[in-house]
């Protein structure tokens, strides 16, 4: 284990320092390629942070919904060869919301300020 700071510290810090230091400085198309590096530091920032939960809770839903054990891509690809021989489909217990909650866990990653990822965050409550 390292002293601190943490990755995910030393990660925000240099997203934090692009975007109020040296974003304002800057103009034109450098301007557009330091805004894509800052959000490529914010989505690590992101990553770092939910991605191992997210990553938990996936594999625990794909054990309970396949009855098998595994990792997380040893999981996934048994879904999909299951779902490619017809042996799994929507009308299986607890896939589509297997799949929703994924999707919502990587959108919060990805892209948590999509529009419908929002509207579908308030709506959950």
């Amino acid at each position: 284990m390292q002293d601190e700071p943490s990755p995910i510290e030393l990660t925000k810090a240099v997203a934090d320092f692009l975007r109020s230091d040296i974003a304002p400085l800057i103009t034109g198309h450098q301007a557009f390629k330091l805004r894509v590096a800052i959000n490529a530091l914010d989505l690590v920032v992101r990553q770092l942070t939910l991605e191992e939960g997210s990553d938990a809770k996936e594999v625990e839903r794909l054990r309970a919904l396949l009855g098998m054990d595994g990792g997380v891509m040893e999981l996934n690809r048994a879904l999909a060869m299951r779902i490619a021989k017809g042996e799994v489909d929507l009308a299986t217990p607890g896939l589509a919301e297997h799949l929703w909650q994924t999707t919502m866990d990587k959108l919060a990653v990805d892209q948590p300020n999509y529009a419908a990822y929002k509207r579908e965050l308030s709506r959950q409550g």
